[in-house]
């Protein structure tokens, strides 16, 4: 993989790319807390099927630039997504890829502009019209108790503690078992200081802000919440401890003809990395 930097949307976005730059474009977005380093067993394989294949670090997460307006709506998120489709040279032919919060970017920007992508693939994160109340259950709020954490001003207190122990004890929860020190070690370099790490519980500060929209984001914003009209494949891990399986509703009513759910056994929140073969050959299978 080699690692690029372009100017999308107004921000210089870093992101790593690997096979052919004519290839049909393929979108890889992370969420949180991870980085694109978390798709380093994907994009090769992306690449040798034909294409091409980048993956972003999100608006606010170093190498790529902290947003002047600190603007983190899904909105913001979805723009950015089309802005980079059409730097790096996409058709009509591109996929995009999402997982957590690159899932929900990914809803709202195939919402927004379908003639743009030609399927989605989405991990983690069903469509929100799809959790439902489910997010207010007993069960489901014990694992979401961080969203909420995140609107209070001691997040900035309490994260940086123990060496950002904070991203630690996350990866530890949500993806049981599996060792994530590596990847937990790429996601404090790139938002381990006070500005980044603001950005990125900025995101679900952004969420529940009640604070009008820009009004030029009206359209990418309402997007997300619509029914994605492009076949859509969804992965979630069955020992997901921050999504719980039994909270994702049912996806494929919120996505177009063709679209499929597929769990994972052996795998929690990060279920690309901890089971890498199972979800790329999905991913493959569908895409290609």
């Amino acid at each position: 993989m080699e690692q690029r930097v372009v100017t999308a949307n107004g921000l210089q976005l870093s992101f790593f790319e690997a096979g052919p730059a004519q290839g049909p474009l393929a979108l890889c977005l992370h969420g949180f807390p991870d980085t694109a380093h978390t798709w380093r067993f994907l994009l090769p394989e992306l690449a040798s099927a034909g294409f091409h294949a980048v993956a972003p670090f999100l608006r606010g997460y170093a190498p790529s630039a902290l947003p002047a307006d600190g603007g983190y709506q899904i909105a913001h998120l979805a723009r950015d997504a089309g802005a980079l489709h059409d730097a790096l040279g996409g058709r009509d032919d591109a996929v995009i890829i999402g997982h957590d919060w690159g899932a929900l970017a990914a809803y709202a920007a195939v919402a927004h502009r379908p003639e743009r992508w030609r399927r989605a693939v989405t991990l983690a994160v069903p469509p929100t019209a799809s959790i439902g109340m489910s997010l207010f259950t007993y069960a489901q709020l014990r694992r979401s108790w961080y969203m909420f954490f995140f609107l209070s001003p001691l997040a900035e207190m309490a994260l940086p503690l123990d060496n950002y122990g904070f991203v630690d004890g996350l990866w530890a929860d949500w993806s049981p078992g599996y060792d994530g020190a590596w990847d937990v070690a790429r996601v404090k370099e790139s938002i381990g200081d006070p500005e980044r790490m603001a950005a990125a519980i900025g995101y679900y500060r952004a969420l529940y802000d009640p604070s009008p929209l820009d009004p030029e984001l009206t359209d990418e914003q309402n997007a997300a919440n619509l029914p994605t009209p492009r076949p859509t494949l969804y992965l979630h891990g069955r020992d997901d401890g921050c999504m719980l399986l039994s909270s994702i509703g049912n996806p494929t009513d919120f996505m177009a003809e063709g679209s499929r759910v597929v769990v994972v056994d052996g795998a929690g929140h990060f279920l690309h990395v901890e089971q890498p073969d199972v979800v790329n050959r999905h991913i493959l299978e569908f895409v290609a």
